[in-house]
């Protein structure tokens, strides 16, 4: 592993920025989930994120206490459009710019939102209908207030690709293929990039007698998977690519790839999820995403989320409740800031 010390040493050089009171800050970013009943304040969480020179947060709606704590402290923020508020938004340019009025606009002259993510995971489902109408009635509203920093978009996971092995087989699934055709093109046309949930662990617990555990975390030595002239030697990179591969097959080449989720939990599936298996994967997507690009998109710059910051009681028993880099009590369970 001492390639990867060197390497973030290098990328520490070249990658981090400072924020107006001199915190270095890293081009990492983690989301913050608020299923649980025994979380610290947004006023201490965010003071965990400066500690830690955590520079990107992605809340999963607009939170006004989170938002709030956020004033003034030069973490970005990618904000997210509740599932159940996607029907609403999509009804009327009207409708959007009231959410944004009520949620966005008070905190503009406080906190950088690069992003506005309508719904999470939800294509294909009951929202899939409404969604393409949300996004650009979202993106209307932000062209009428001037604000061309900010895209709108939407996170979506594998349910949408099908035949993802090897990558270049993969493909939109029936369900997901119409609606993902017009999301591309609508972030085609904005010059926004597709937020993409990415789980190797899912993949390998899946089939742990099936999948090189070594291939899951970023530490195989080699290529593991030969796919035509791309060679693969990290399971991340390969489901990266497949969307890349699915996108060119409905005509769009030119959409970037945020990863709006990827983590590890550190317990609740046995030998599975360990403290040292979820370190490990983590420090490594940490590595890998400040490095930058894949076998198909090589150079090309991927901005990266860690799921997530704290374990959080009210999901399912098991290892949903354990993904946190933290525990309620703001101790790391695991240390990969170190």
């Amino acid at each position: 592993m001492a390639f990867s010390w060197l390497l973030l040493l290098l990328i520490t050089a070249t990658l981090h920025a400072t924020n107006g009171v001199g915190e270095a800050k890293i081009g990492i970013g983690v989301c913050y989930g608020l299923n649980g009943d025994n979380l610290p304040s947004p006023n201490d969480v965010v003071g965990l994120y400066s500690k830690y020179g955590i520079g990107k947060m992605r809340i999963f709606n607009p939170n006004p206490t989170v938002l709030n704590a956020l004033r003034g402290s030069g973490i970005e923020l990618t904000l997210g459009v509740a599932d159940e508020d996607i029907p609403r938004l999509a009804s009327s340019v009207d409708a959007a710019d009231s959410w944004f009025a009520h949620n966005v606009q008070p905190y503009l002259n406080d906190i950088t939102v690069p992003y506005i993510a309508v719904g999470n995971e939800v294509v294909p489902g009951e929202f899939s209908a409404s969604l393409v109408a949300a996004m650009q009635n979202v993106q209307t509203v932000l062209r009428n207030r001037n604000l061309m920093g900010m895209r709108a978009t939407t996170v979506v996971h594998g349910a949408v690709l099908s035949n993802s092995y090897p990558p270049s087989a993969t493909v939109f699934s029936d369900r997901a293929r119409d609606t993902m055709s017009r999301i591309l093109q609508f972030l085609s046309a904005h010059g926004a990039p597709l937020l993409i949930n990415v789980y190797p662990y899912f993949a390998y617990a899946s089939s742990p007698l099936h999948q090189r555990l070594d291939y899951a975390l970023f530490t195989a030595t080699g290529t593991v998977v030969q796919d035509r002239n791309l060679s693969y030697s990290n399971l991340f990179d390969a489901m990266a690519d497949s969307y890349i591969w699915a996108m060119e097959k409905v005509g769009v080449s030119n959409v970037d790839i945020v990863v709006s989720e990827s983590g590890w939990p550190h317990a609740g599936n046995g030998n599975l999820t360990t403290p040292e298996l979820a370190f490990t994967y983590n420090k490594n997507f940490m590595l890998h995403v400040l490095h930058g690009g894949t076998p198909k998109r090589p150079g090309s710059y991927v901005e990266g989320f860690i799921f997530a910051m704290f374990d959080e009681d009210q999901k399912a028993a098991g290892a949903e409740q354990n993904w946190g880099l933290f525990k309620p009590n703001m101790r790391p369970n695991y240390n990969i800031f170190a």
